[in-house]
């Protein structure tokens, strides 16, 4: 066995909470955009929810996409530490 292949057994599924926004061509108006906000929790960094979304929305809705912005955000983070300036006694 290689060492990529224990780094693929071993890694962690990277969930995130996933934001697109949408814009589209209204189909009556095409000179027209409107907005759309879809959000999920996905899978980084292939998003495959947001891919199957947009497969739907291409083949199942009339307003073509105009463009489709991404963003996403770590569920899970590395606790943080802070340290202390002082310490103070009571007893």
């Amino acid at each position: 066995m290689l060492l990529r292949d224990i780094d693929s057994l071993l890694r962690i599924p990277d969930w995130r909470l996933t934001t697109a926004e949408i814009l589209y061509h209204l189909p009556d108006h095409p000179a027209v955009l409107q907005s759309f906000i879809w959000q999920k929790i996905d899978l980084a960094p292939d998003f495959p929810e947001l891919h199957r979304f947009l497969d739907f929305w291409c083949r199942d809705i009339q307003g073509p996409l105009h463009s489709v912005r991404v963003a996403s955000a770590a569920l899970s983070r590395p606790a943080e530490f802070r340290y202390t300036d002082g310490e103070f006694r009571l007893h």
